[in-house]
């Protein structure tokens, strides 16, 4: 069975281009939406992909009408080959039931995978070099003495949780932490 799916982002956008597109195309069902793309838990986007079943094929009018992101797109299309549907799409002219179209889509893959690959070792190298310049990662510690002094107001009952906040610079989470961690210790 061919499956089209439409989408838009806005509601005062019309689906009507997509539609026809996909009709001429031979879709038999088409699933139209007026959802952002950066949205991932849209609903018709959900039930065409639950519906879809093995040797169907997914047509859309563009790549950007099925997913926002390099990473959407390759869930997506993971998802697609393990069900074994195929993917067609118009503009792109991407139809993964041929030997270019599988080649053209894993190329996609490589370079989602790559981009990936650079994030992580980017990260990595800034975090290594902070370290050599001696910073750490994570949130600063806080000062001892002014959470004993936070500690020594709460016991007090003369301020607020607020005015003791205020006054130390200890978070409200903090003091609450602190608290109950006192509380486990001394039970």
């Amino acid at each position: 069975m061919k499956v089209g799916y439409a989408r838009v982002s806005t509601k005062d956008q019309s689906l009507e281009l997509q539609e026809d597109a996909l009709k001429k195309a031979g879709a038999e069902r088409i699933y139209s939406e007026k959802e952002s793309g950066g949205k991932w838990d849209r609903v018709e986007l959900q039930r065409t992909l639950e519906m879809l079943r093995p040797g169907d094929t997914l047509i859309v009018y563009k790549l950007d009408r099925l997913a926002r992101s390099t990473k959407q797109l390759i869930g997506i299309a993971d998802r697609l080959k393990t069900d074994d549907v195929e993917l067609v799409s118009l503009t792109e002219q991407l139809d993964t039931r041929t030997a270019i179209g599988k080649a053209m889509f894993g190329m996609i893959g490589v370079m989602a995978e790559l981009e990936r690959d650079m994030i992580r070792e980017r990260t990595s190298a800034g975090l290594e070099a902070a370290r050599a310049r001696g910073r750490k990662g994570g949130r600063p510690k806080a000062n001892p003495a002014k959470v004993r002094k936070a500690l020594a107001l709460y016991d007090s009952k003369a301020y607020t949780v607020p005015q003791i906040t205020e006054e130390t610079g200890v978070s409200k989470a903090l003091l609450y932490k602190e608290l109950k961690k006192r509380k486990t210790t001394e039970a």
